[in-house]
């Protein structure tokens, strides 16, 4: 090969990896149908807050939405694992969008009329995270179904950079519409996506339980747990996440931090940078598809988020802290595609909807106590003491574990005693 083909071809070796667009019907379709709801679920989720805000003029209201949302997607998403090993996973998944569809048009019904509500607001956010809790587990538990064993990274890279997009331009014209058109013109945008979202979800093969699946029960969702804390591959995916998102979780100081750096203009690409970083990062992922060790993949890219986000702390200069978020996306991205690619090459087929259930609240639980440890520092040692320190933290937490839990770093999918039998088991290669 010439040096003139050479560059093009390393180039195109950091492309995305669509192997499993190509090989996986099913897969496109839930690419195409979770591209369509993260625009409109990202447009309701800044259309909500901000009404809010307008009803009641208060921060105390707006933040009320998190402890609104966050025991029902504990709760729900445990049982939704449990459901996810014991139900047909595309009628789950049906169901629930069809179901966040319609308090998406009871948002719709409230913004249009003369005086809307407050309670409805807070009813809604408590309806979508327990719709949620129960859609994630079979969503997450489906992919290692419908795509082959070899290509999980590559299809938890798509995925990811999907999600990217969302958060990227939903909130981004979700902003512009509210400010243009109101509340009731972003709502009419989400229930129109979540719309096509069913009919494309409509099209989804089949995906039945295992033969000898159990109905949901506390002991069925004990016996997953049991079986992740019995595996330290596992438990050091979950310990890691955990670890990295309540130590430095910073998103609730933003606006505080762009005043004290006297940029109140960058509060909006605060909020943006890490999604920018995991984009760049998903639009050059081609390489992680020929990894084998994503134990790696999982500590070093925690590593990096807590030192990235450590030096947006240090800096006083915007642009270079704008710099560190956006090298800390690409560090969570990173461990993101490790911890996916080992839960979907380790984990058996007839537990896999209730380890998703853990998985949900690895990280989901980790950010929202992430926010309010970060609020607390502030108060207590100022912000951007508060955003350093949680980086140091996070690396710290970060090596002690990786030293607690060995077989993390050591994991490779070619000799994993899980991922062999995983493989093994899989029809037809899948």
């Amino acid at each position: 090969m010439t040096s003139a083909t050479a560059l093009p071809a390393r180039l195109s070796a950091l492309l995305p990896d669509l192997s499993p667009w190509r090989s996986s019907a099913d897969f496109r379709l839930l690419w195409v149908q979770g591209l369509v709801t993260y625009f409109g679920s990202f447009m309701a989720l800044i259309a909500l807050p901000l009404q809010i805000k307008e009803l009641t003029g208060s921060p105390l209201a707006v933040g009320a939405m998190g402890a609104v949302e966050l025991v029902p997607l504990v709760v729900f998403g445990l049982y939704g694992g449990a459901l996810a090993d014991s139900a047909d996973r595309r009628k789950v998944i049906l169901g629930t969008e069809a179901g966040l569809g319609l308090l998406a048009l009871v948002l719709l019904v409230n913004a249009a009329l003369p005086d809307p509500m407050l309670w409805p607001l807070y009813l809604v956010a408590g309806g979508v995270s327990a719709l949620a809790g129960l859609q994630r587990p079979a969503l997450d538990s489906l992919i290692a179904r419908i795509v082959p064993h070899d290509q999980l990274t590559a299809a938890a890279a798509l995925n990811s950079l999907r999600w990217q997009f969302g958060a990227i331009t939903g909130p981004a014209v979700a902003g512009l519409v509210v400010a243009c058109a109101g509340h009731a013109t972003a709502y009419t945008v989400t229930v129109v996506t979540f719309t096509v979202s069913v009919l494309l979800c409509l099209r989804l093969a089949p995906a039945p339980p295992a033969e000898h699946a159990r109905k949901p029960s506390l002991r069925g969702i004990a016996e997953g747990a049991r079986y992740a804390w019995s595996r330290p591959v596992l438990l050091g995916t979950y310990a890691i996440d955990l670890a990295a998102m309540f130590f430095a979780f910073p998103n609730t100081i933003f606006p505080f931090l762009a005043d004290e750096l006297d940029a109140e203009w960058s509060l909006g690409l605060m909020y943006a940078a890490g999604s920018v970083g995991s984009l760049v990062l998903g639009l050059t992922s081609g390489w992680t598809s020929r990894v084998r060790r994503h134990g790696l993949f999982v500590v070093f890219g925690a590593a990096a988020w807590g030192l990235a986000i450590a030096a947006a702390g240090w800096f006083s200069n915007v642009w270079l802290v704008l710099v560190c978020l956006a090298v800390a996306g690409a560090g969570d991205m990173l461990s993101g595609l490790g911890r996916s690619t080992i839960w979907n090459q380790t984990i058996p087929e007839e537990l896999r909807g209730r380890l998703a259930g853990i998985e949900v609240l690895s990280y989901s639980v980790g950010p929202q106590l992430g926010q309010v440890r970060a609020g607390a520092m502030a108060g207590w040692t100022g912000t951007r003491s508060a955003i350093w320190t949680g980086g140091v933290a996070c690396v710290a937490s970060v090596a002690l574990l990786a030293a607690a839990l060995p077989k993390l770093l050591t994991y490779d999918s070619e000799t994993d005693a899980d991922a062999v039998r995983r493989r093994q088991s899989s029809p037809s290669g899948v």
